[in-house]
């Protein structure tokens, strides 16, 4: 779906301010209420904005440890039966397939190194994951940062 000017403002009002009301973003924009609500309603069924939740900090409950683990599967099981496996383990925050030497990455989060070498042995344990290989993130400079994409997809200068 193709957005304009005015759909990446008010997705910046909404980034900004999630709890902001539609009347309150109308005035801010200077347009009907019904036209945020009407543009709102289809960036959401066309999947340009794909949820209103709160966004948890693992670190704010516990999880100081954020790594990445490149997965190599066991081929006879396929990807959506691991993925179905990973995913019962809580610890494990995302899980994309991608190419190269690895068939799946997962960011996880664990309590601490220690706790993190049990996620892994946790993963290794469901018999759908022949390697892995992890790293620990040091430091996040930025995460879930979606903006920039926004503003460009409308033809704004994202700086």
């Amino acid at each position: 779906m193709e957005i304009d000017q005015l759909d990446a403002r008010i997705i910046t009002l909404f980034t900004d301010d999630p709890r902001m009301s539609v009347l309150e973003a109308s005035r801010l924009l200077k347009v009907a209420r019904a036209t945020v609500q009407s543009r709102l309603d289809r960036m959401q069924r066309s999947g340009v904005i794909s949820g209103w939740g709160p966004r948890v900090d693992p670190v704010a409950l516990g999880y100081n440890v954020v790594a990445y683990c490149a997965l190599a599967i066991r081929q006879d099981k396929g990807h959506d039966a691991v993925a179905e496996a990973l995913e019962k383990i809580p610890e494990i925050q995302e899980i994309h397939t991608v190419s190269g030497e690895s068939d799946l990455m997962a960011r996880v989060a664990a309590r601490s190194n220690s706790d993190l070498q049990r996620v892994i042995d946790s993963i290794i344990a469901t018999d759908t994951i022949v390697r892995s290989s992890t790293v620990i993130v040091l430091n996040t400079h930025f995460d879930g940062r979606t903006l920039p994409l926004t503003q460009a997809a409308a033809g704004l200068d994202p700086r």
